[in-house]
């Protein structure tokens, strides 16, 4: 017989998953209906025009990709670029290097930006890499390098691609609904993200959203698609396809519910409001951490992933095994080259509030010799 469910309550402050709140659960927990019932038709409808709003973008075709958001990134990749095509890609840490290897797969000619870990690029970097690669037919940049925690400044960059002829992709998984994300306004062509992060949804589904302008390259292939599961030609008849929706895959129904109380919430409070709780949060858990000796890698940090040093003699994995089993609280390592040398700390969604820093800090300050 299989023992009952009974998993811990943690509070989640590291890389991702966020805190799920209760609402949000609650909404899971609905009537499962068909994924072609009008009813659930629309529902999708309404949580795809949320989006929009929290993406800041007009674009028709915006949906939740049945993925996580590699997921999302795997969309847009493989749907932007085919063989013979040349990319250029911003590597700053683990998810730059992941887009890198997403386009060669896709058949692409990639050329590498390279920056050291925790640094962001400047637009000087971007525009000479612009010039080097006039062929590109993309660029793809991580606003929120979430094994860093460096902030991408992105203003500026979707007019320089354009300029040259190029499309613009920007994995913003760690930023959506925390910092600001104008999707518009900076002529971002192609975007993906998460629920997991700073929605504080469950993990399972991926927000993009293609403009016009992407839409026009989909269209221009030669080639099919290399995923038949991730074919935006395919999907994009049952996301935007008015009365007459046509199948593709059975969509995760109870998921979606998820994503639309998770979308409404950040709605309800507003962008403007949520991004300044995520900044103010950012700065009293950098002053507590400041004051306990700890010290920030990127000199651009994100609100949302907050990336320290381990200080010298000082066993980061026992650290953050007291933390779990003692306090129920959840902080992340390092990766890469960050492995056994950096925390990760998350103050995304639910879990960027007042009570879970002060907590943290506690705990922390506790179990620091």
């Amino acid at each position: 017989m299989v023992a009952p469910l009974h998993p811990r309550q943690r509070l989640l402050m590291g890389p991702g998953p966020s805190t799920v709140p209760a609402r949000i659960l609650q909404a899971l927990s609905a009537p499962t209906l068909g994924h072609l019932d009008p009813q659930y038709i629309g529902y999708m409808d309404e949580t795809c025009e949320l989006m929009r709003q929290v993406f800041r973008t007009e674009n028709k075709l915006t949906f939740p990709v049945s993925g996580t958001g590699m997921a999302g990134m795997e969309t847009v990749l493989v749907n932007l670029l085919e063989p013979g095509d040349e990319a250029i890609v911003c590597i700053n840490g683990v998810f730059g290097g992941r887009m890198k290897d997403n386009m060669q797969r896709c058949g692409a000619t990639v050329h590498s930006v390279e920056v050291p870990w925790g640094e962001t690029f400047t637009k000087d970097q971007l525009g000479e890499a612009i010039e080097r690669h006039p062929k590109a037919k993309m660029i793809g940049i991580v606003h929120a390098e979430t094994s860093t925690g460096a902030h991408q400044d992105l203003t500026g960059l979707g007019d320089m691609a354009h300029d040259a002829g190029m499309l613009l992709a920007v994995d913003a998984v760690t930023s959506l609904g925390g910092h600001e994300v104008a999707v518009d306004d900076w002529g971002i062509d192609a975007i993906y993200s998460g629920t997991q992060k700073c929605l504080s949804c469950p993990p399972g589904l991926s927000p993009v959203s293609f403009s016009p302008r992407a839409l026009e390259a989909m269209e221009a292939r030669e080639t099919p698609v290399r995923s038949w599961y991730l074919d935006v030609s395919m999907l994009k008849n049952y996301y935007t396809g008015g009365g007459g929706r046509a199948y593709h895959h059975t969509a995760p129904i109870n998921m979606v519910y998820a994503l639309r109380e998770a979308l409404a919430i950040v709605v309800e409070e507003g962008l403007e409001n949520r991004i300044a709780r995520h900044a103010e949060m950012h700065q009293l858990l950098r002053a507590g951490l400041e004051k306990l000796g700890l010290s920030y890698i990127p000199q651009h940090s994100l609100y949302t992933l907050n990336c320290v040093s381990v200080p010298e003699g000082i066993d980061e994995a026992a650290i953050r095994g007291r933390l779990l089993n003692d306090y129920d609280l959840e902080i992340g390592g390092g990766l890469g080259v960050f492995a056994g040398k950096a925390w990760r700390i998350g103050l995304m969604g639910e879990s960027a509030q007042r009570k879970h820093v002060l907590t943290l800090l506690a705990a922390l300050e506790d179990c620091l010799p």
